[in-house]
């Protein structure tokens, strides 16, 4: 009989992360879960944790951590409780560990991610920061440790379930574009002139995804498509004009590879991210995910339209700033975290996300990275200069 494959899922209590313990949850025959992270939501984690008897789980406070500590021992659980950024490294590269689910948000995920890379694991990626602040180093060291990297990501998995099993390469698959799709968010028809004065509950209601707060801010500015952008151009060897983004507000097709003979394979489904994350779980094979067929007589008439340069301006700076190279994505990557916190706690306005970043890029040093330390100095050279900038939007320059 197969052992279970052992899966430690790092951002457990993020929309990705507990998407996938409803996957797991459901193979019970096939999953067992090593490790569960949080970084704030510790009750969640606690219950998590009751559900799916994790041997292992990472709290980013240690206080937090104590208090976790005392609420599973009083319900008679010995999950270990781990702490702080090597917490999340030990559990990513635990010898005992098959499947490591990459679902931190933003930089703190690169590290562990990288941990669980270096230790020849199957990654399901969705903590794309990874590629977008660190792709060549990260690449490189998924092909020296022989890790399998499986995109999580709806349009990533969508992509990589349209090209042929085993390529090397676009070029030799026959494949001539990528295309990209996007909803554009819940902003893709309000009037410019209305964009700055819209408040972080609108820019988070995302009208098909349901997903945390940072990114569903990215979705409404399309700077997350920016960042996958550059992904995709990592994971599957694309150059840059081998990629088109398109909007589909409807979120059905969630991306398109097209070969040379003419040819356009799509892949299409509900928007529910349990079906990437099924797939990648039980890839090459298949596996229930919980999801709905999509309802071919029913459903709406499937609209593409390019993405407006003017009222997505963050598309552009993370295009232009993969073309540049070298440090110039983690530096796009910090100073889009930081204005995006800014905006979520009242201190910028929408359109002054892309200014804090554009203003940040329009000033950077730009060098190659030879390490992942040479990464994240980047990371916090860039987020000391957004601060700055943010500091100058609300009228107190630093002196």
């Amino acid at each position: 009989m197969k052992a279970l494959q052992q899966i430690t899922v790092l951002g457990s209590t993020g929309s990705i992360g507990v998407s996938s313990l409803d996957v797991i949850a459901r193979h019970p025959e096939s999953f067992a879960v090593f490790a569960l992270t949080a970084h704030r939501q510790v009750d969640l984690l606690i219950h998590q944790c009751l559900v799916h008897r994790p041997l292992y789980a990472v709290i980013g406070d240690a206080e937090q951590a104590a208090n976790a500590r005392h609420a599973l021992r009083a319900h008679g659980l010995n999950t270990q409780i781990l702490t702080g950024p090597q917490g999340l490294i030990d559990v990513a590269g635990a010898s005992d560990v098959d499947i490591v689910i990459a679902a931190i948000v933003g930089a703190a995920g690169l590290r562990p991610t990288m941990a669980g890379v270096q230790a020849g694991k199957r990654i399901l990626l969705a903590n794309k920061e990874s590629l977008v602040m660190a792709g060549g180093l990260f690449m490189q060291q998924v092909a020296t440790h022989n890790a399998t990297l499986l995109p999580v990501d709806s349009e990533h998995n969508a992509i990589f379930q349209c090209l042929p099993t085993g390529s090397t390469s676009l070029e030799k698959a026959g494949v001539k574009r990528l295309l990209l799709t996007g909803s554009g968010g819940p902003f893709r028809t309000t009037p410019l002139d209305q964009l700055a004065g819209v408040t972080p509950e609108e820019a988070c209601a995302h009208p098909n995804w349901s997903m945390g707060r940072k990114i569903s801010v990215d979705s409404a500015t399309m700077m997350n498509k920016g960042l996958e952008y550059i992904e995709a151009c990592w994971l599957f060897g694309a150059r840059p004009e081998q990629i088109q983004i398109l909007l589909h507000p409807q979120s059905i097709v969630h991306s398109m590879v097209e070969y040379t003979d003419g040819s356009v394979l799509a892949q299409l489904g509900v928007p529910d991210m349990r079906t990437p994350i099924a797939h990648c779980l039980a890839w090459p094979a298949r596996a229930a995910s919980g999801v709905p067929s999509l309802d071919f007589l029913n459903m709406p008439p499937l609209e593409f339209s390019p993405p407006s340069e003017e009222r997505f301006p963050c598309l552009n700076l993370a295009v232009a700033s993969f073309k540049a190279g070298g440090t110039c994505p983690a530096a796009l990557n910090a100073a889009n975290e930081v204005a995006v916190d800014a905006f979520l706690a009242g201190s910028l306005t929408f359109t002054q996300i892309a200014e804090v970043v554009d203003n940040v890029m329009q000033t950077w040093q730009n060098s190659e990275p030879t390490s992942l330390d040479a990464v994240e100095c980047a990371d916090r050279e860039a987020r000391l200069s957004a601060r700055k900038h943010i500091q100058q939007f609300a009228g107190h320059p630093l002196t």
